[in-house]
């Protein structure tokens, strides 16, 4: 069922808030507007002073039932996605505000934890390193989404900067908040594939050879069924606040343990968090320590769902025969000797068994992370109008892990006992000094609030990562281990900013940022690569502040705003790609000279002239409300132009590789975003609000240098089946990451035609001339909405997203064909659309396999109650029953069409989830 009625919806939605405002402005009592503070990077601004596109989220508009803090904004902010990276617990998604600016680069935007700015790289043995923060001890999100608005962050901010800040302790008594939710899992559903008995047919009528037939087994297997369960979670959290004299405090504990709707997939998070937020000497010196650690524990299982989804559903799970192909019971395919007859002391060929795979492999890893900030702001006794701001920042990660893999695992070959493990490690740091004066002076004599702000920021990452050894339970076969790595990088930077606010109605806002980093520090004295410059202009002009509509009692807030600026982006995926140096070669490809092997240098691929690249956007906007705010909202208008596209390309023979990194193009963005926030009904016992965002961006690469003309650059992930396959690519004139792909032709009766594909350039014949680039990642518009209403002690609310014109290219099925059980050792089972296309070899490149993938998703369906002061006046229990991910209406054909990357090969699906929880407040 396909419902694209989400822009017709939002109209009929705003008419009957206003219908009701009407009917009860007289029995609302008029509410005293509460000021708002917005972070802007090096300082905060009220809202309503705001001159760049910023996008704030505090905790009373979370999506509940979250493990990691992404989650929490999912679908809250016009032109801010949130993709889930998979289902598995702790997984994480990936952030895009206003679709991204680069190709090769980084595209996630940079995140700052209360000052502190992260790193983008993961953690081995981390799926994803939000993940090891606890989303209940956040207190808001601040998402600088534009130029004018990020460029204080300069060489890192082209992708836009979320500024996470957590909650602090106030003074007064102690406070104790405990919340606990039990929860399960549940899939949304399976794969369509065969059954058993349709799967014996399909051979049946389709085999080349009876050896196939003979191959068919007896059972009927649903092997999806099998690798999933229903998996049981809680999160429990507690967390003190108050304050001891003058030394405001809040300290909490989480523990988190979440089970994977597949089956031995585990998290578990145990985390710590302590805020002290004093000052001394007459509140001139104002401190913020903080304070946040964390052990994440995880049990991987990687390959087990396209393994289900492509085992003979004919076979049975156990072989408990004296012979057969087993593996400690398991059944297994394996290889047939000269004389057909099979025996387990061959290699294990084809599909493994997803069972024997949970089960006979163990990928376990545990975290630690711990996080320290310590900011001082001393306001000056002589000149209380200087503020001078000290903030320095510790973040140190390490992970550990394991993967074994027992003899009763298929990919063991049994005869030889070659069972093994593999341990490893790894450790970040990140380390930070800033430092800066801001002055702030209301200048009566000319009306004006003037704000300057100059600082100096230091910051160095680094990484160790120790030789991790693979060791087999055949002690004649040696151990393999890989080198020992280590790396640093270090990025100065200065900066200033200006605020000039003129009679309250006009506001003024400049800011530059001086970078440098030494990932493009190429070994000479020429040092202009790695330093760069970044500025940015704004402002605002406040219509609501003029005579004509001061007192309007239509509107409450009317501004505009116009910016421009430039960011950068120095994230291109390697530590030293600009400078030229030698690196241990790999220990397997050691050079033997007599009886001793030695390790040999090899030179790295660099390129001395690489540099970031340079993103400069123009933004206008306008921002409203209405009825005293009863309805407010804003529409944006962006244009992103990105110059330098740093991207690896191929290069002439006689370097070092094949390949390497050069700045070669330009990309070029623009798009539309509108929110709007109503209250419609706002009384003493019932109260409903509703929130409605949309967002459309259309990026387009312009240009590519040092490339010839008319070259198709290879994008996006390879695809499974046959190796190094892409069905993705770049070309200037064209959306990034677009499919490129033949074009289908089809017969009379409206099947397709197996390799008939149309000729696009009439040459008449059909070669990779004749690809087109088939739609892309960038679907047309995204859309968020959220609603909640309350009626005395009872609340329900829910958020839904929908996205339309999402494609993906659906990898199960282009795989399925006849294929698949004629010209292998071994069998596997195949989509439900192969029967339907009848295709007898794999069709990679065919746009029947680019499906649309356009949905609506309900993301969260809660209803609680609250039994107010239950022991003693101030104390609070609220209860509540939460379903997440409740439905997804979608015409495609995969289980899941969400899917970051738009490829669909053995996805990770979402789970459903159902939880009950209490919130105890005293």
């Amino acid at each position: 069922m396909r419902n694209y009625n989400v822009l017709k919806i939002a109209p009929a939605f705003l008419l009957l808030g206003t219908m009701l405002h009407a009917q009860q402005t007289d029995s609302a009592k008029k509410e005293t507007e509460i000021e708002q503070v917005v972070l802007i990077g090096y300082g905060k601004q009220k809202k309503e002073d705001l001159t760049g596109s910023i996008a704030s989220i505090t905790s009373k508009d979370f999506n509940g039932g979250s493990t990691s803090p992404d989650q929490l904004i999912q679908g809250k902010a016009p032109g801010v996605t949130v993709t889930g990276n998979g289902g598995n617990p702790g997984a994480g998604s990936t952030i895009r505000i206003r679709g991204g600016a680069s190709l090769n680069a980084t595209n996630d935007p940079l995140i700052v934890i209360d000052g502190i700015p992260m790193d983008y790289g993961g953690l081995s043995g981390a799926a994803n390193p939000l993940a090891l923060i606890n989303p209940n001890d956040i207190e808001s999100f601040d998402i600088l989404k534009d130029a004018s608005a990020a460029a204080i962050y300069g060489n890192r901010a082209s992708n836009g900067v979320i500024l996470i800040t957590t909650k602090k302790g106030s003074a007064g008594k102690l406070k104790v908040n405990f919340s606990t939710t039990a929860s399960v899992s549940t899939k949304m559903g399976n794969q369509d594939v065969l059954t058993a008995d349709e799967f014996r047919k399909y051979v049946n009528e389709n085999a080349t050879q009876q050896k196939y037939i003979n191959m068919l087994g007896t059972s009927n297997t649903n092997w999806q069924d099998q690798i999933y369960q229903a998996a049981f979670g809680s999160d429990n959290n507690i967390s003190l606040s108050g304050g001891i004299k003058k030394l405001p405090y809040r300290l909490s504990i989480g523990y988190t343990e979440q089970n994977g709707i597949v089956k031995t997939n585990e998290f578990r998070r145990t985390s710590v968090g302590l805020n002290l937020t004093p000052k001394f000497f007459d509140n001139h010196l104002s401190v913020n320590a903080s304070l946040k650690g964390s052990m994440t524990e995880n049990r991987f299982n990687a390959g087990v769902i396209g393994a289900a989804q492509q085992m003979d559903p004919t076979q049975s799970i156990y072989d408990y025969s004296a012979k057969g192909n087993k593996v400690n019971n398991y059944w297994e395919w394996y290889l047939p000797t000269s004389d057909g007859v099979f025996t387990d002391a061959m290699n294990v060929n084809g599909t493994l068994n997803p069972l024997g795979s949970l089960y006979g492999r163990r990928d376990v890893s545990t975290i630690f992370r711990g996080i320290g900030g310590l900011q001082l702001d001393y306001k000056f006794h002589f000149l209380p109008d200087l503020h001078f701001n000290v903030n320095g920042g510790y973040d140190y990660q390490k992970g550990t892990g394991a993967v074994t893999e027992f003899p009763n695992y298929g990919g063991v070959v049994r005869s030889q006992n070659l069972s093994s493990r593999r341990d490893y490690s790894q450790e970040k740091s990140n380390q930070l000094l800033e430092t800066y004066l801001n002055y702030v002076k209301e200048i009566s004599a000319i009306n004006t609030k003037v704000d300057i702000m100059g600082g100096y920021s230091y910051q160095k990452f680094g990484e160790k990562t120790p030789a991790a050894t693979t060791y087999y339970g055949n002690l004649d076969k040696p151990a393999l281990p890989s080198n020992d790595v280590e790396r640093k990088l270090v990025m100065l930077s200065f900066y200033g900013r200006g605020i000039f606010t003129i009679a309250d109605k006009y506001i003024l806002t400049g800011s530059v940022r001086r970078d440098a980093t030494s990932r493009f520090y190429n070994g000479t004295e020429d040092l202009d690569n790695m330093w760069g410059t970044f500025i940015a202009a704004s402002g605002a002009w406040k219509i609501k502040n003029e005579n004509f509509l001061k007192d309007s009692n239509l509107f409450s807030d009317l501004k505009l705003r116009a910016g421009w600026g430039q960011t950068g982006n120095a994230e291109v995926g390697g530590w030293y790609n600009s400078f030229p140096a030698y690196n241990y070669s790999q220990i397997s490809a050691s050079y033997g000279f007599a009886e001793q092997y030695y390790q040999m240098y090899r030179p790295g691929q660099f390129n001395p002239l690489l540099t970031w690249e340079t993103t400069e956007t123009t933004n206008a906007g306008l921002d409203f409300g209405f009825w005293n705010n009863r309805i407010t909202g804003s529409i944006d208008w962006f244009k992103k132009k990105t110059k330098d596209l740093q991207a690896s390309i191929f290069v002439p023979a006689g370097e070092f590789s094949n390949r390497n990194i050069k700045n070669i193009g330009k990309l070029d963005t623009d798009g539309i975003e509108f929110l709007i926030n109503v209250s419609p009904i706002k009384t003493q016992d019932f109260t409903w609000d509703f929130s409605f965002n949309v967002a459309h961006y259309n990026p387009e690469i312009t240009e590519f240098n040092d490339i010839a003309p008319g070259t198709i650059m290879p994008a996006g992930s390879a695809i499974s089946g046959g190796i190094g396959n892409q069905v993705q690519a770049n070309a200037v004139n064209y959306t990034p990451n677009s499919f490129y792909v033949y074009q289908q032709a089809y017969g009379a009766n409206g099947k397709p035609l197996e390799g008939v594909y149309v000729d696009r350039n009439g040459d008449g014949k059909i070669t990779t001339d004749d690809k087109y680039f088939y739609k892309s990642t960038t679907p047309d518009a995204t859309f968020g909405f959220s609603t909640k209403f309350k009626y005395k002690n009872w609340d329900l609310s829910t958020a839904l997203r929908a996205v339309v014109g999402n494609y993906v290219y659906n990898n199960f099925a282009s795989q399925s064909n006849v294929q698949s059980i004629t010209t292998n050792d071994f069998m596997q089972n195949i989509s439900s659309t192969a029967v339907d296309y009848g295709f007898k070899t794999p069709q990679f490149w065919s746009d029947i396999f680019v499906e649309d993938a356009s949905f609506i998703r309900m993301d969260n369906l809660t209803l609680g109650y609250n039994f107010g002061d239950v022991f003693n006046k101030g104390s609070n229990l609220r209860v509540f029953g939460m379903a997440q991910n409740v439905f997804v209406i979608t015409d495609y054909k995969g289980v899941d069409p969400e899917i970051f990357g738009n490829i669909d090969n053995g996805f990770y699906q979402r789970p459903k989830i159902y939880s009950l929880g209490l919130n105890f407040q005293f």
